[in-house]
Protein backbone atom coordinates (compact mmCIF):
# COMPACT_ATOMS: atom_id res chain seq x y z
CA UNK A 1 0.00 0.00 0.00
CA UNK A 2 2.59 2.58 -1.12
CA UNK A 3 0.37 5.33 -1.97
CA UNK A 4 -1.50 5.07 1.21
CA UNK A 5 1.78 5.25 3.02
CA UNK A 6 3.37 8.13 1.07
CA UNK A 7 0.00 10.14 1.87
CA UNK A 8 0.00 9.36 5.39
CA UNK A 9 3.80 10.49 5.57
CA UNK A 10 2.41 13.57 3.55
CA UNK A 11 -0.44 14.37 5.71
CA UNK A 12 1.89 14.30 8.62
CA UNK A 13 5.01 15.01 8.00
CA UNK A 14 6.58 18.51 8.36
CA UNK A 15 6.00 21.10 5.45
CA UNK A 16 9.17 22.04 3.40
CA UNK A 17 10.57 25.63 4.72
CA UNK A 18 10.55 27.09 1.09
CA UNK A 19 7.35 26.90 0.70
CA UNK A 20 5.40 26.61 3.71
CA UNK A 21 6.72 28.78 6.66
CA UNK A 22 4.22 28.30 9.68
CA UNK A 23 1.75 25.59 10.98
CA UNK A 24 -1.87 26.10 10.18
CA UNK A 25 -4.61 26.45 12.01
CA UNK A 26 -7.83 24.20 11.16
CA UNK A 27 -8.95 27.59 9.74
CA UNK A 28 -6.27 26.99 6.47
CA UNK A 29 -7.86 24.18 5.34
CA UNK A 30 -11.07 26.00 3.97
CA UNK A 31 -8.66 28.17 1.28
CA UNK A 32 -6.91 24.55 0.43
CA UNK A 33 -10.31 23.45 -0.18
CA UNK A 34 -11.70 26.05 -2.32
CA UNK A 35 -8.31 25.89 -4.60
CA UNK A 36 -8.59 22.30 -4.56
CA UNK A 37 -12.17 22.91 -6.44
CA UNK A 38 -10.62 25.10 -8.70
CA UNK A 39 -8.22 22.42 -9.28
CA UNK A 40 -10.21 19.98 -10.04
CA UNK A 41 -12.45 22.19 -12.26
CA UNK A 42 -9.49 23.10 -14.48
CA UNK A 43 -8.48 19.66 -14.88
CA UNK A 44 -12.15 18.75 -15.78
CA UNK A 45 -11.03 21.50 -19.22
CA UNK A 46 -9.15 18.95 -20.03
CA UNK A 47 -10.32 15.70 -19.55
CA UNK A 48 -14.27 15.60 -20.34
CA UNK A 49 -16.24 13.12 -17.65
CA UNK A 50 -13.58 13.71 -15.03
CA UNK A 51 -15.87 16.14 -13.00
CA UNK A 52 -18.54 13.78 -12.23
CA UNK A 53 -20.69 16.40 -10.34
CA UNK A 54 -20.42 20.12 -9.38
CA UNK A 55 -22.60 22.22 -7.45
CA UNK A 56 -20.86 25.19 -5.67
CA UNK A 57 -20.81 29.05 -7.17
CA UNK A 58 -21.36 28.49 -10.69
CA UNK A 59 -19.26 31.83 -11.13
CA UNK A 60 -16.01 28.95 -9.81
CA UNK A 61 -17.06 26.77 -13.38
CA UNK A 62 -17.21 29.85 -15.50
CA UNK A 63 -13.86 30.69 -14.51
CA UNK A 64 -12.89 27.30 -15.39
CA UNK A 65 -13.91 27.53 -18.50
CA UNK A 66 -12.65 31.04 -19.65
CA UNK A 67 -9.60 30.39 -18.21
CA UNK A 68 -7.89 26.88 -17.36
CA UNK A 69 -4.47 26.40 -16.32
CA UNK A 70 -2.16 24.06 -18.16
CA UNK A 71 -1.56 20.32 -17.58
CA UNK A 72 2.14 21.26 -15.88
CA UNK A 73 0.98 24.78 -14.14
CA UNK A 74 -2.38 22.45 -12.30
CA UNK A 75 0.16 19.73 -11.47
CA UNK A 76 2.15 21.64 -10.28
CA UNK A 77 -0.51 23.45 -8.31
CA UNK A 78 -1.34 20.00 -6.66
CA UNK A 79 2.01 19.69 -5.31
CA UNK A 80 1.58 22.97 -3.80
CA UNK A 81 -1.37 22.10 -2.53
CA UNK A 82 0.12 18.79 -1.05
CA UNK A 83 2.58 21.41 0.73
CA UNK A 84 -0.19 23.19 2.50
CA UNK A 85 -1.56 20.83 3.43
CA UNK A 86 0.74 18.56 5.01
CA UNK A 87 1.72 21.84 7.26
CA UNK A 88 -1.89 21.45 8.91
CA UNK A 89 -1.20 20.33 12.36
CA UNK A 90 -3.53 17.31 13.00
CA UNK A 91 -2.89 17.92 16.91
CA UNK A 92 -5.59 21.06 16.24
CA UNK A 93 -8.01 19.29 14.36
CA UNK A 94 -10.91 17.32 15.60
CA UNK A 95 -11.35 14.04 14.51
CA UNK A 96 -14.03 14.58 11.74
CA UNK A 97 -11.67 17.26 10.45
CA UNK A 98 -8.93 14.49 10.35
CA UNK A 99 -10.95 12.45 8.28
CA UNK A 100 -11.63 15.50 6.01
CA UNK A 101 -7.65 16.57 5.44
CA UNK A 102 -6.56 12.72 5.05
CA UNK A 103 -9.34 12.37 2.54
CA UNK A 104 -8.39 15.81 0.97
CA UNK A 105 -4.79 14.40 0.59
CA UNK A 106 -6.12 11.26 -1.33
CA UNK A 107 -7.85 13.20 -3.63
CA UNK A 108 -4.88 15.34 -4.36
CA UNK A 109 -3.04 11.79 -4.67
CA UNK A 110 -5.48 11.07 -7.38
CA UNK A 111 -5.79 13.68 -9.15
CA UNK A 112 -2.05 13.71 -9.85
CA UNK A 113 -2.12 10.59 -10.82
CA UNK A 114 -5.17 10.93 -13.12
CA UNK A 115 -2.88 14.21 -14.80
CA UNK A 116 -0.05 11.66 -15.35
CA UNK A 117 -2.00 9.74 -17.64
CA UNK A 118 -3.84 12.48 -19.31
CA UNK A 119 -0.48 13.38 -19.90
CA UNK A 120 0.44 10.17 -21.31
CA UNK A 121 1.65 8.44 -19.03
CA UNK A 122 1.57 4.60 -18.61
CA UNK A 123 0.68 2.74 -15.47
CA UNK A 124 0.57 -0.77 -14.26
CA UNK A 125 -3.05 -1.52 -13.45
CA UNK A 126 -2.08 -2.34 -10.04
CA UNK A 127 -0.51 1.30 -9.64
CA UNK A 128 -3.21 3.38 -11.59
CA UNK A 129 -5.93 1.85 -8.82
CA UNK A 130 -3.83 2.78 -6.04
CA UNK A 131 -2.92 5.74 -7.07
CA UNK A 132 -6.38 7.27 -8.33
CA UNK A 133 -8.98 5.23 -5.59
CA UNK A 134 -6.38 4.73 -2.42
CA UNK A 135 -6.49 0.78 -2.10
CA UNK A 136 -4.07 -1.60 -4.03
CA UNK A 137 -6.60 -4.44 -5.50
CA UNK A 138 -6.07 -7.91 -4.09
CA UNK A 139 -7.18 -10.10 -7.02
CA UNK A 140 -7.34 -14.27 -7.80
CA UNK A 141 -6.49 -15.81 -10.54
CA UNK A 142 -9.19 -16.92 -12.90
CA UNK A 143 -8.39 -20.55 -11.65
CA UNK A 144 -10.42 -19.50 -8.07
CA UNK A 145 -13.40 -19.35 -9.60
CA UNK A 146 -13.71 -22.28 -11.50
CA UNK A 147 -15.70 -23.94 -8.55
CA UNK A 148 -18.60 -21.47 -9.08
CA UNK A 149 -18.69 -22.28 -12.98
CA UNK A 150 -18.79 -26.17 -11.63
CA UNK A 151 -22.13 -25.08 -9.09
CA UNK A 152 -23.57 -23.15 -11.33
CA UNK A 153 -23.45 -25.83 -14.13
CA UNK A 154 -25.03 -27.73 -11.58
CA UNK A 155 -27.92 -25.42 -11.20
CA UNK A 156 -28.24 -25.37 -14.89
CA UNK A 157 -27.69 -28.34 -16.78
CA UNK A 158 -28.13 -29.25 -20.20
CA UNK A 159 -26.27 -28.73 -23.77
CA UNK A 160 -24.51 -25.85 -24.28
CA UNK A 161 -21.51 -23.30 -23.22
CA UNK A 162 -22.70 -22.41 -19.70
CA UNK A 163 -22.83 -18.75 -20.84
CA UNK A 164 -25.97 -19.73 -23.18
CA UNK A 165 -27.62 -21.92 -20.38
CA UNK A 166 -28.05 -19.06 -18.22
CA UNK A 167 -28.66 -16.57 -21.01
CA UNK A 168 -31.72 -18.27 -22.39
CA UNK A 169 -32.57 -18.88 -18.53
CA UNK A 170 -32.67 -15.24 -17.97
CA UNK A 171 -33.98 -13.94 -21.23
CA UNK A 172 -37.23 -15.27 -19.87
CA UNK A 173 -36.70 -12.67 -17.03
CA UNK A 174 -36.35 -9.53 -19.18
CA UNK A 175 -38.85 -6.47 -18.54
CA UNK A 176 -40.62 -5.71 -22.05
CA UNK A 177 -39.89 -2.13 -22.84
CA UNK A 178 -43.33 -0.72 -22.18
CA UNK A 179 -43.29 -1.95 -18.86
CA UNK A 180 -39.97 -0.91 -17.81
CA UNK A 181 -40.01 2.39 -16.44
CA UNK A 182 -43.16 1.85 -14.44
CA UNK A 183 -40.89 -1.05 -12.91
CA UNK A 184 -38.10 0.55 -11.82
CA UNK A 185 -40.18 3.41 -10.34
CA UNK A 186 -41.58 0.96 -8.49
CA UNK A 187 -38.46 -0.60 -7.73
CA UNK A 188 -37.10 2.39 -6.22
CA UNK A 189 -39.66 3.54 -4.64
CA UNK A 190 -38.71 0.25 -2.38
CA UNK A 191 -35.64 1.08 -1.79
CA UNK A 192 -36.52 4.49 -0.74
CA UNK A 193 -38.84 3.18 1.98
CA UNK A 194 -36.51 0.82 3.45
CA UNK A 195 -33.37 3.58 3.06
CA UNK A 196 -35.97 6.27 5.24
CA UNK A 197 -36.58 3.77 7.87
CA UNK A 198 -33.20 4.28 9.00
CA UNK A 199 -31.39 7.31 7.48
CA UNK A 200 -33.53 11.33 7.83
CA UNK A 201 -33.22 12.51 4.27
CA UNK A 202 -34.10 16.23 2.92
CA UNK A 203 -37.35 16.95 2.94
CA UNK A 204 -37.32 17.89 -0.68
CA UNK A 205 -35.17 15.51 -2.27
CA UNK A 206 -35.99 13.98 -5.77
CA UNK A 207 -35.02 12.61 -8.82
CA UNK A 208 -35.88 11.74 -12.14
CA UNK A 209 -35.75 8.58 -14.05
CA UNK A 210 -34.40 8.55 -18.01
CA UNK A 211 -34.19 5.54 -20.01
CA UNK A 212 -31.05 5.98 -22.38
CA UNK A 213 -29.05 4.28 -24.88
CA UNK A 214 -25.60 4.26 -26.44
CA UNK A 215 -23.69 3.85 -23.37
CA UNK A 216 -20.88 1.37 -21.67
CA UNK A 217 -22.87 1.28 -18.19
CA UNK A 218 -26.51 -0.24 -17.13
CA UNK A 219 -27.17 2.78 -15.09
CA UNK A 220 -25.95 6.27 -13.90
CA UNK A 221 -26.87 8.86 -11.20
CA UNK A 222 -25.88 12.37 -12.21
CA UNK A 223 -26.13 14.30 -9.03
CA UNK A 224 -27.69 18.04 -9.77
CA UNK A 225 -26.97 19.56 -6.00
CA UNK A 226 -29.96 20.82 -4.12
CA UNK A 227 -30.73 16.82 -3.23
CA UNK A 228 -31.49 16.37 -6.70
CA UNK A 229 -30.81 13.54 -8.91
CA UNK A 230 -30.98 12.73 -12.67
CA UNK A 231 -30.74 8.52 -12.94
CA UNK A 232 -30.17 7.10 -16.34
CA UNK A 233 -30.57 3.53 -17.31
CA UNK A 234 -29.27 1.98 -20.67
CA UNK A 235 -32.03 -0.13 -22.62
CA UNK A 236 -29.19 -0.80 -25.20
CA UNK A 237 -29.93 -4.46 -24.17
CA UNK A 238 -32.85 -5.57 -22.50
CA UNK A 239 -32.88 -4.91 -18.69
CA UNK A 240 -33.27 -8.27 -16.60
CA UNK A 241 -35.41 -8.34 -13.24
CA UNK A 242 -32.20 -9.35 -11.47
CA UNK A 243 -31.13 -5.63 -11.98
CA UNK A 244 -34.09 -3.60 -11.04
CA UNK A 245 -33.58 -3.29 -7.60
CA UNK A 246 -29.78 -3.30 -7.50
CA UNK A 247 -29.71 -0.63 -10.09
CA UNK A 248 -32.56 1.17 -7.92
CA UNK A 249 -30.49 0.62 -4.72
CA UNK A 250 -27.60 1.33 -5.99
CA UNK A 251 -28.11 4.92 -7.97
CA UNK A 252 -30.75 5.68 -5.87
CA UNK A 253 -31.64 4.11 -2.20
CA UNK A 254 -28.91 3.86 -0.26
CA UNK A 255 -26.91 4.36 -3.04
CA UNK A 256 -25.59 7.26 -5.22
CA UNK A 257 -28.36 9.59 -4.34
CA UNK A 258 -28.22 9.27 -1.24
CA UNK A 259 -24.40 9.80 -0.54
CA UNK A 260 -24.10 12.98 -2.63
CA UNK A 261 -26.97 14.16 -0.57
CA UNK A 262 -25.45 13.62 2.56
CA UNK A 263 -22.15 14.86 1.61
CA UNK A 264 -23.75 18.18 0.33
CA UNK A 265 -26.20 18.46 3.12
CA UNK A 266 -24.20 17.44 6.43
CA UNK A 267 -19.93 18.25 4.85
CA UNK A 268 -21.13 21.27 2.25
CA UNK A 269 -23.91 23.22 3.71
CA UNK A 270 -23.83 22.84 7.61
CA UNK A 271 -20.19 22.75 7.65
CA UNK A 272 -19.55 25.03 4.76
CA UNK A 273 -16.21 22.37 3.48
CA UNK A 274 -16.29 23.42 -0.16
CA UNK A 275 -14.47 19.94 -1.66
CA UNK A 276 -17.91 18.24 -0.68
CA UNK A 277 -19.25 20.78 -3.76
CA UNK A 278 -16.90 18.89 -6.38
CA UNK A 279 -16.72 14.89 -7.06
CA UNK A 280 -13.80 14.30 -9.62
CA UNK A 281 -14.61 10.41 -11.10
CA UNK A 282 -11.24 9.10 -10.44
CA UNK A 283 -10.43 9.50 -6.85
CA UNK A 284 -11.47 7.81 -3.83
CA UNK A 285 -14.57 8.96 -3.28
CA UNK A 286 -15.51 6.36 -6.01
CA UNK A 287 -14.13 3.40 -4.57
CA UNK A 288 -16.54 4.68 -0.96
CA UNK A 289 -19.19 5.76 -3.50
CA UNK A 290 -19.64 2.40 -5.69
CA UNK A 291 -18.90 0.19 -2.70
CA UNK A 292 -21.63 1.24 -0.72
CA UNK A 293 -24.15 1.89 -3.52
CA UNK A 294 -23.35 -2.04 -4.35
CA UNK A 295 -23.53 -3.14 -0.60
CA UNK A 296 -26.50 -0.99 0.47
CA UNK A 297 -28.71 -3.27 -1.85
CA UNK A 298 -27.54 -5.93 0.47
CA UNK A 299 -28.39 -3.89 3.78
CA UNK A 300 -32.07 -2.47 2.09
CA UNK A 301 -32.99 -6.09 1.29
CA UNK A 302 -31.28 -8.88 3.65
CA UNK A 303 -31.49 -12.39 2.56
CA UNK A 304 -34.17 -13.53 0.66
CA UNK A 305 -36.11 -10.44 0.98
CA UNK A 306 -35.39 -8.97 -2.34
CA UNK A 307 -36.19 -12.13 -4.27
CA UNK A 308 -40.00 -11.91 -2.38
CA UNK A 309 -40.38 -8.22 -3.22
CA UNK A 310 -39.58 -9.10 -6.77
CA UNK A 311 -42.36 -12.12 -6.68
CA UNK A 312 -44.60 -10.58 -5.22
CA UNK A 313 -44.48 -6.80 -6.45
CA UNK A 314 -42.47 -6.75 -9.53
CA UNK A 315 -42.79 -9.49 -11.29
CA UNK A 316 -46.65 -9.30 -11.44
CA UNK A 317 -45.91 -5.34 -12.66
CA UNK A 318 -43.68 -6.38 -15.77
CA UNK A 319 -46.21 -9.28 -17.20
CA UNK A 320 -43.50 -11.82 -15.82
CA UNK A 321 -44.20 -15.14 -14.49
CA UNK A 322 -43.89 -14.87 -10.47
CA UNK A 323 -42.25 -18.56 -10.73
CA UNK A 324 -39.00 -17.66 -11.98
CA UNK A 325 -38.60 -15.50 -9.34
CA UNK A 326 -37.20 -18.45 -7.01
CA UNK A 327 -34.42 -19.94 -9.70
CA UNK A 328 -33.43 -16.45 -10.49
CA UNK A 329 -32.30 -15.49 -7.35
CA UNK A 330 -30.34 -19.05 -6.86
CA UNK A 331 -28.85 -18.17 -9.89
CA UNK A 332 -27.98 -14.70 -8.84
CA UNK A 333 -26.48 -15.56 -5.66
CA UNK A 334 -24.01 -18.49 -7.35
CA UNK A 335 -23.16 -15.85 -9.99
CA UNK A 336 -21.63 -13.18 -7.43
CA UNK A 337 -19.20 -15.65 -6.40
CA UNK A 338 -17.49 -14.62 -10.06
CA UNK A 339 -17.83 -11.11 -9.50
CA UNK A 340 -13.73 -10.45 -8.96
CA UNK A 341 -13.48 -12.48 -12.22
CA UNK A 342 -14.15 -9.30 -13.80
CA UNK A 343 -11.23 -7.25 -12.09
CA UNK A 344 -8.93 -10.40 -12.82
CA UNK A 345 -9.71 -9.89 -16.66
CA UNK A 346 -9.63 -6.09 -17.07
CA UNK A 347 -6.44 -6.01 -15.42
CA UNK A 348 -5.11 -8.47 -17.96
CA UNK A 349 -6.20 -6.88 -20.33
CA UNK A 350 -5.25 -3.51 -19.19
CA UNK A 351 -1.55 -4.78 -18.66
CA UNK A 352 -1.36 -6.35 -21.89
CA UNK A 353 -1.41 -9.94 -21.09
CA UNK A 354 -4.41 -10.88 -22.79
CA UNK A 355 -5.91 -8.97 -25.86
CA UNK A 356 -9.30 -7.61 -26.44
CA UNK A 357 -10.86 -10.40 -28.14
CA UNK A 358 -9.50 -12.87 -25.08
CA UNK A 359 -10.85 -10.65 -23.01
CA UNK A 360 -14.33 -10.90 -24.23
CA UNK A 361 -14.34 -14.60 -24.22
CA UNK A 362 -13.60 -14.78 -20.68
CA UNK A 363 -15.99 -11.95 -19.80
CA UNK A 364 -18.61 -14.30 -21.28
CA UNK A 365 -16.97 -17.50 -19.49
CA UNK A 366 -16.51 -16.03 -16.28
CA UNK A 367 -19.09 -13.64 -16.08
CA UNK A 368 -21.79 -16.45 -17.82
CA UNK A 369 -22.71 -13.21 -20.40
CA UNK A 370 -23.88 -13.48 -23.89
CA UNK A 371 -21.39 -11.68 -26.61
CA UNK A 372 -23.44 -8.77 -26.67
CA UNK A 373 -23.13 -7.84 -22.50
CA UNK A 374 -19.53 -9.39 -22.46
CA UNK A 375 -18.98 -6.29 -25.37
CA UNK A 376 -20.76 -3.95 -23.23
CA UNK A 377 -18.75 -5.13 -20.27
CA UNK A 378 -14.96 -4.79 -22.10
CA UNK A 379 -16.13 -1.50 -23.47
CA UNK A 380 -16.80 0.01 -20.05
CA UNK A 381 -13.43 -1.04 -19.25
CA UNK A 382 -11.62 0.46 -22.35
CA UNK A 383 -13.70 3.40 -21.38
CA UNK A 384 -12.67 3.84 -17.25
CA UNK A 385 -10.00 1.64 -16.72
CA UNK A 386 -9.22 0.52 -13.21
CA UNK A 387 -11.93 1.64 -12.20
CA UNK A 388 -14.06 -1.46 -11.93
CA UNK A 389 -11.81 -2.39 -9.09
CA UNK A 390 -14.63 -0.12 -7.30
CA UNK A 391 -17.39 -1.95 -7.56
CA UNK A 392 -16.13 -5.17 -5.60
CA UNK A 393 -13.11 -4.38 -4.08
CA UNK A 394 -15.36 -1.64 -2.67
CA UNK A 395 -18.12 -3.79 -1.78
CA UNK A 396 -15.69 -6.45 0.20
CA UNK A 397 -14.55 -3.04 2.33
CA UNK A 398 -17.42 -1.71 3.04
CA UNK A 399 -19.63 -4.72 3.58
CA UNK A 400 -16.84 -5.93 6.14
CA UNK A 401 -16.52 -2.46 7.56
CA UNK A 402 -20.21 -2.29 8.24
CA UNK A 403 -21.34 -5.60 9.29
CA UNK A 404 -18.01 -5.24 12.01
CA UNK A 405 -20.14 -3.16 13.66
CA UNK A 406 -23.13 -4.96 14.99
CA UNK A 407 -25.18 -7.40 14.66
CA UNK A 408 -28.27 -5.67 14.47
CA UNK A 409 -29.90 -3.65 11.73
CA UNK A 410 -29.74 -0.54 13.55
CA UNK A 411 -26.17 -0.75 14.07
CA UNK A 412 -25.05 -1.72 10.46
CA UNK A 413 -27.52 1.10 9.03
CA UNK A 414 -25.88 3.23 11.86
CA UNK A 415 -22.49 2.39 10.44
CA UNK A 416 -23.64 2.56 7.01
CA UNK A 417 -24.76 6.39 7.58
CA UNK A 418 -21.18 7.34 8.73
CA UNK A 419 -19.78 6.01 5.69
CA UNK A 420 -22.01 7.91 3.45
CA UNK A 421 -22.03 11.41 5.39
CA UNK A 422 -18.20 11.21 6.80
CA UNK A 423 -15.08 11.87 5.03
CA UNK A 424 -13.81 8.82 4.08
CA UNK A 425 -10.80 7.06 2.79
CA UNK A 426 -10.96 3.23 1.89
CA UNK A 427 -8.07 3.00 4.75
CA UNK A 428 -10.66 4.34 7.23
CA UNK A 429 -12.51 1.13 6.61
CA UNK A 430 -9.85 -1.26 7.57
CA UNK A 431 -9.76 -3.20 10.89
CA UNK A 432 -7.58 -1.60 12.73
CA UNK A 433 -4.83 -4.38 12.60
CA UNK A 434 -4.18 -3.53 9.07
CA UNK A 435 -4.66 0.27 8.98
CA UNK A 436 -1.30 1.98 8.48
Amino acid sequence: MLILLAILMMITGAAQPDVVDTRMSRDSMNPIAEDYVHLTLEIGEHEPGYVDAYYGPEEWAQQAKRSPRSLPELRAATEVLLQRLAAVDEATLAPLEVKRKRLLAGQLIAARTRMAMIAGESLAFDDEAEGLYALRPALKPLSAYDPALQRIDALLPGDGPLWQRVDSFTSTTAIPPEKLEQVMHAAIAECKRRTVEHIALPADEKFSLELVTKQPWSGYNWYKGKATSLIQINTDLPVLMSRVVDLGCHEGYPGHHVLNMLLEQRLSQQRGWQEFTVYPLYSPMSLIAEGSANYGIELAFPGDEKAVFERDVLYPLAGLDPALAARDAQLLHARSELAGARLTIARDYLDGRIDRATAVQLVQKYQLLSPERAEQSVNFTDKYRSYVINYGQGLDLVRAHVEAAGETEQERWAAMERILSEPTLPADLLPASQAR
